[in-house]
């Protein structure tokens, strides 16, 4: 195995499955090979390029991306992520009950075996976190400080996210995918799903975990940034019909668990201000200039806190059913 293949990549290759076939992967010369000749590179940054027309496309561009890392790394989110977290340890215990990973690692097998999909642990694998949108890997990094004894997995269709996903911790591995199209994983391969932001399929969530998994969405909620999109209205609406069609959509899939929504006052100078713009999809809808207006009015107002604005996101764990 090439030794510049990081470990997280190496271990998650029992779940990893040809994205254009489904069989096993094998690493040889710092690519991803099936039994069917199809190849995936793996990228300097460290991730997996496993989607067609050579590699990750669309989502965040590097602008984005940047201002997501720089404004999820600020720990502005940083009660969201513990919310996450309590949602996922009471819907999947075992997560917390795992012993943490020894220090020292057997060399991955030539051919991954596969995993017993009885529950975690049954085959001696890590129990598995996958964040599916994962951007720049803030939540599973901090999942996986919560779950020592937990291994992780980011998708992102983004490039430009994932070079920061595939160093966000020492025990998460990267590679690129398409939400709307099949994942690149076995069936029953999964014993956590976050959903943060993020676009949801829900039959290849309910596919890939386990039956005693779990899957933990984050959404916003309808006064989720209410004051920063009153001062900037080209910024994107809310849909009022959002909790209800992701109901609709998740009910033939899973069985809804609990639910809590994190609300809290989020101080905002004009750094801060302009990253939590730049990562979200308004930014292809802001000018500029807008922008910048709102900014220079924070940077010019008096008193240690200019403006603020109210972060509220509903959490929910699922079941498969």
């Amino acid at each position: 195995m090439p030794s510049a293949v990081p470990d997280a990549l190496l271990d998650a290759l029992d779940i990893l499955r040809c994205p254009t076939c489904g069989a096993q992967l094998t690493v040889r010369d710092r690519s991803l090979h099936c039994s069917q000749r199809h190849t995936f590179d793996i990228a300097r940054a460290g991730y997996a390029s496993m989607l067609g027309g050579g590699g990750a496309r669309s989502g965040d561009d590097d602008e984005m991306a940047r201002a997501r890392e720089r404004f999820l790394g600020s720990g502005a989110y940083a009660p969201l992520l513990a919310a996450i977290g309590e949602l996922a340890e009471a819907a999947v215990p075992a997560l917390a009950a795992t012993e943490p990973p020894r220090t020292s690692r057997s060399p991955a097998p030539s051919v991954p075996a596969v995993r017993d999909p009885s529950g975690p642990d049954a085959s001696g694998s890590a129990p598995t976190v996958l964040d599916m949108g994962c951007g720049p890997g803030y939540y599973l990094a901090g999942l996986l400080d919560r779950f020592e004894g937990a291994r992780g997995l980011g998708i992102d269709t983004s490039a430009r996210s994932l070079r920061f996903a595939a160093r966000a911790h020492d025990r998460a591995a990267a590679c690129s995918g398409d939400v709307f199209a099949p994942f690149p994983l076995a069936d029953d391969s999964i014993d956590l799903l976050i959903d943060v932001f993020a676009p949801r399929h829900p039959a290849e969530f309910a596919r890939v975990l386990g039956p005693s998994g779990a899957l933990v969405v984050a959404r916003p909620d309808t006064d989720h940034l209410a004051e920063l999109r009153e001062a900037i209205p080209s910024m994107v609406a809310m849909d009022p019909r959002k909790e209800e069609r992701l109901h609709e959509t998740l009910e033939p899939f899973f069985v809804a668990g609990p639910q809590r929504t994190v609300h809290f006052e989020l101080p905002l100078d004009s750094v801060r201000m302009q990253d939590l713009v730049a990562m979200t999809p308004s930014a292809r809808h802001v000018q500029p200039a807008a922008l910048e207006d709102i900014a220079e009015q924070l940077r010019t107002s008096s008193g240690p806190v200019p403006f603020s604005v109210t972060v509220s996101v509903v959490v929910s764990s699922h079941h498969p059913r």
